[in-house]
């Protein structure tokens, strides 16, 4: 394999890429520690817009219910969508299988407009209460194909016959999956975690349809904020939560590569 280096106009091309990217992110970050109440003038460093936003209890209780919302919903869809990549990468054939896989993978193409309005549409007519349990309801719903996306990718290079030596041993097919299966795939279901909880912390469209008014998310009360004009307090709200994200980001990217390294390790040991 030739190892050639970067010339110049694919270096030009990815430095403006990622500044094209991330160089309004880097701004937002430092104009979060502006002590002027003018976002766009700079008056010098201060965090006093971090101490008046945590004191701030509209913006906490949009954040408190934005935790809620993400923690059960990624907990949930990480669960439903481990059984649907179990089901659709173990059982090759069966009565409906495309029109299941359909409807797993329908919501990672469908514009997020129509998935707010469709879910709307369905606590109407059941007669529910826009609340906290329609948002997290809404969000298991998208984020799930995710979480099956990642985990089937991780069985489908998963060695069955490890599963099968389990049957073979007296295990039952739930007790193979619980002590076999899982602990192996447990770093892909984790990246699905992860990204089913970043799903649901930045989700703006689905979340205004399927809100109520007690029930308002960080996202929400960022965007209605905005329209009365940005404050530096949004700035700082931001700073935070592209640091949350970019936690979450690293975390689940650093459970893949450990996940890969395992599996290879485990295949050379077997190979001896």
């Amino acid at each position: 394999m030739n190892n050639r280096s970067l010339s110049w106009f694919n270096t030009t091309s990815l430095v403006l890429g990622f500044a094209f990217l991330y160089l309004p992110m880097l701004i937002l970050i430092i104009y979060s520690f502006n002590s002027s109440k003018l976002v766009t003038v700079w008056a010098g460093f201060s965090t006093k817009w971090y101490g008046e936003l945590f004191q701030d209890e509209q913006f906490m209780q949009a954040a408190w219910v934005t935790l809620k919302v993400g923690f059960f919903s990624a907990t949930a869809a990480t669960v439903l969508g481990t059984m649907a990549a179990y089901a659709l990468v173990r059982t090759k054939k069966f009565t409906g299988r495309a029109l299941f896989s359909g409807m797993i993978f329908a919501p990672l193409v469908m514009p997020e407009v129509i998935t707010g309005l469709s879910l709307l549409l369905l606590f109407i007519a059941i007669d529910l209460d826009r609340g906290i349990l329609t948002i997290t309801l809404a969000h298991i719903t998208f984020s799930m194909c995710f979480v099956s996306v990642v985990v089937s990718s991780r069985l489908t290079s998963f060695d069955k016959s490890l599963e099968e030596a389990a049957l073979d041993l007296g295990c039952t097919p739930f007790d193979a999956f619980k002590s076999v299966v899982l602990p192996i795939i447990m770093p892909a279901v984790a990246s699905g975690w992860l990204l089913a909880f970043t799903l649901s912390l930045d989700d703006l469209v689905i979340a205004s349809f399927t809100a109520g008014p007690s029930s308002t998310t960080l996202p929400i009360k960022i965007y209605s904020s905005i329209r009365l004009g940005v404050s530096p307090q949004i700035n700082a709200l931001s700073t935070i939560m592209i640091g949350i994200v970019t936690v979450f980001v690293i975390t689940a990217s650093i459970i893949s590569k450990q996940s890969i390294k395992k599996y290879e390790s485990e295949k050379i040991r077997a190979n001896l």
